[in-house]
């Protein structure tokens, strides 16, 4: 019964705090209303479910992606290569980036699966898409030789494939940083377990890459989100993965 009333006070308090911090946020240029509102959504359950930490990463998560693309966001906007409305995030955004890191916090929630094991799925998920947001945003703006993943051939900046030198470093410390964000807050243990998350970041990234460009362009309903929600569950799903292979 005491456990039943702790459960209800978590997810009350996690209601209410993310309703009046999204309320005081509006006006904070990183999401647009409607993305503001589904963010609430998203930080109730990382809180019920995962509590401060799972919370803690994922708005860290939000700030340094938003604050990544605004690096040289009029230069990208001159080269028609910034993101739409100004840099803000709408709910497609939103669930494309965290839907998988959403349903896994849901099941570890439930007590569905072994917590140590999702939670690597968890911020792997992260670590990819803030590799992914670094590596776009820091490539786009500062690439010297773009070309496409799958023939190396010189491709121009934003090209769904594309990568370059610029591009794949800057997606490799977005993985490391996402990967010290999670350890920080004690998701992760530091050690081998942190560097398996920074490394399947980095090889997810690049799967997508990939992805862009042989499917993308030529699959109507593979969309910049989908490909996002795709890349994300790649990612956990080679993390968990490749902790119960390491363990056999």
């Amino acid at each position: 019964m005491a456990s039943d009333a702790a459960g209800l006070t978590t997810w009350v308090t996690a209601f209410a705090l993310n309703g009046v911090l999204i309320a005081l946020a509006q006006r904070v240029p990183l999401l647009t209303r409607a993305g503001w509102c589904h963010a609430a959504i998203l930080g109730t359950i990382l809180w019920g479910c995962l509590g401060w930490q799972g919370w803690t990463a994922v708005v860290l998560y939000l700030a340094l992606g938003s604050l990544v693309t605004k690096v040289g966001f009029q230069q990208k906007q001159r080269q028609g290569l910034a993101e739409a409305r100004g840099g803000r995030r709408s709910p497609a955004n939103v669930w494309g980036s965290a839907a998988v890191g959403a349903f896994l916090a849901l099941l570890i929630g439930s007590g569905l699966g072994p917590k140590p094991l999702l939670l690597v799925g968890f911020s792997a998920s992260f670590a990819a898409k803030l590799a992914d947001t670094f590596g776009s945003e820091i490539g786009k703006r500062y690439g010297r030789t773009t070309v496409l993943i799958t023939t190396l051939r010189r491709v121009p900046p934003g090209t769904e494939g594309a990568v370059s030198l610029e591009g794949t470093l800057a997606s490799a410390i977005g993985s490391l940083v996402m990967t010290a964000v999670v350890v920080a807050v004690q998701l992760v243990p530091a050690g081998p377990l942190a560097w398996l998350v920074a490394a399947v970041g980095l090889l997810a990234t690049l799967l997508e890459s990939l992805l862009g460009a042989l499917l993308q362009e030529r699959t109507p309903w593979l969309t910049n989100e989908m490909v996002n929600a795709i890349q994300t569950a790649v990612a956990a799903v080679l993390g968990m993965a490749a902790v119960v292979v390491l363990a056999s």
